[in-house]
This record gives C-alpha cells, structure tokens and sequence, in this order.
C-alpha cells in the first residue's frame, strides 16, 4: 500500500475516533495501525474496535496494569514463565498447561491473562515503547491431563487477545498436543479469526522441536523443550512500568 493511502486511512481512523466522542491523540500512529490492519483497512471498523479498547481499558484495567495482589492464586500455580527473547528479539512466554486448572473464579483468571500479556509487551521494550511490539506464546502441553482442559479458559484468552490485542501476537506454538485435545481445540478453534490462525504452529516429534529451536532459539527455550536456558517465572522478572500497553 502507497505511504499516502496509508496515511490517509490513518486520518480517516482518527476522524472517526473523535466522531465517536473518543481521542486519539496520546497514542501513536503504531498503535492505530494496528487496529487497522485488524480490520482489513477499513478506517470506520478500526475507530470503532480502538475506542471499544479505550471503553474496556477503562473499566478492566483502569491502573494501566493489573497489580499481582489481584492475580495471586493464578500466579501461585507456577504455570507461566517469561524466557527473554527469541533470536528475532521478541519476548517468549511459556504456558505449562499441566499446571492449569479450570478457573474457580473466571474474572481472576481474566486479569491474569491480561496481567501476563502486558508483562510479556513491557519486558520486549528497548529504549521507549512504540505500540506495536509482539510477543511469541508457547502453550506446552506435556503431560496434559482430562483434568487440566479448560475450554471456557482457552477460549475466553483467546477472544480477549483478538479483541484488545490486535497484532500483539507473533506466534503462538503449541506443543505436544494430546490426542484427546484434539476435540476440545474444534471448538476452541471456532472462535479463532484468521488473523489469529494463521499465527498457530502445531509442534510435536523431533522435526517440530527443530522447528522451535530455529525460530525461538535454544538459549531463550528451557530443557523440557530441548534447551538450555533455566526455567523464569513470570513474577520472577522485573519490568519497566509503562504508560500505555495496550
């Protein structure tokens, strides 16, 4: 797409914001085009997605970040690792989905998967945050138990990232699925839009953990899958305090 078509659609996005009633004024152009591309383009339905963001960041999240105090008994579980960076320099977090349990209390379990998406965006800033910074997923499924499948989970994260976190995620690996999971991703799939498919990597045998090791990296993987690096708890790592993570 021509740089003037781009900026025009920019323009339009931001007219349509104010007509709403909304400002787009302390957010970059980064951040906007993110909505954009979303929504294939298309100036009216990005406006429309971006000020039902600032809509739902207000009432969800209205410290500009979700406080670990609200998220204590997610993070007790010792499921979520933040591994540093991929080789192309992007933050991994790692799920172990053997430690998961369907969650007693779902808006809890809301907040933790926003609280651990920004922790993951904020640890992947260098210098100042741009507002299209990704993050790459792996969902290790090793050792998956009947008792550990969370349909309702798996596809509220799911909606959640596609309607807040539009291009947040670069890859999502999911590794070792289990034969029996294979119904319940059926389901869970048909919340999935294309731009968040598409983004899917299937691993498993040795050709998939090759696969893993090229694109991730085996410094940044742990040695449950096949590298080298100590095992980091999420709220283990430290991160800059940011103004503006979306």
């Amino acid at each position: 797409m021509a740089t003037s078509d781009h900026q025009l659609k920019l323009t339009q996005m931001k007219e349509h914001i104010q007509k709403l009633g909304s400002s787009a004024e302390k957010y970059g152009d980064p951040t906007l085009e993110r909505f954009l591309i979303e929504k294939s383009m298309d100036p009216n339905k990005a406006a429309k997605m971006f000020v039902a963001w600032q809509k739902w960041r207000a009432s969800f999240v209205p410290l500009g970040f979700i406080p670990e105090s609200e998220v204590a008994d997610e993070l007790k579980a010792e499921k979520t690792f933040l591994q540093g960076l991929s080789k192309s320099g992007l933050p991994v977090v790692i799920l172990q989905a053997s430690k998961h349990y369907p969650a007693k209390d779902q808006q809890q379990f809301k907040k933790f998967f926003v609280h651990m998406l920004e922790k993951a965006i904020a640890s992947g800033i260098k210098d100042k945050e741009i507002g299209n910074e990704k993050v790459i997923v792996i969902m290790d499924m090793q050792n998956l138990a009947y008792k550990n499948i969370d349909t309702h989970g798996f596809i509220a994260g799911f909606q959640m990232l596609q309607d807040y976190y539009p291009g947040r995620l670069a890859k999502l690996y999911m590794v070792s699925m289990p034969w029996f999971f294979v119904s319940v991703w059926k389901i869970i799939s048909r919340v999935l839009e294309k731009s968040t498919s598409e983004k899917i990597v299937m691993i498993s045998g040795e050709k998939g953990r090759k696969q893993l090791i090229e694109e991730v990296g085996k410094e940044t993987l742990p040695e449950d899958l096949v590298g080298i690096a100590k095992p980091v708890l999420i709220q283990d790592v430290q991160v800059p305090k940011l103004a503006n993570v979306e």
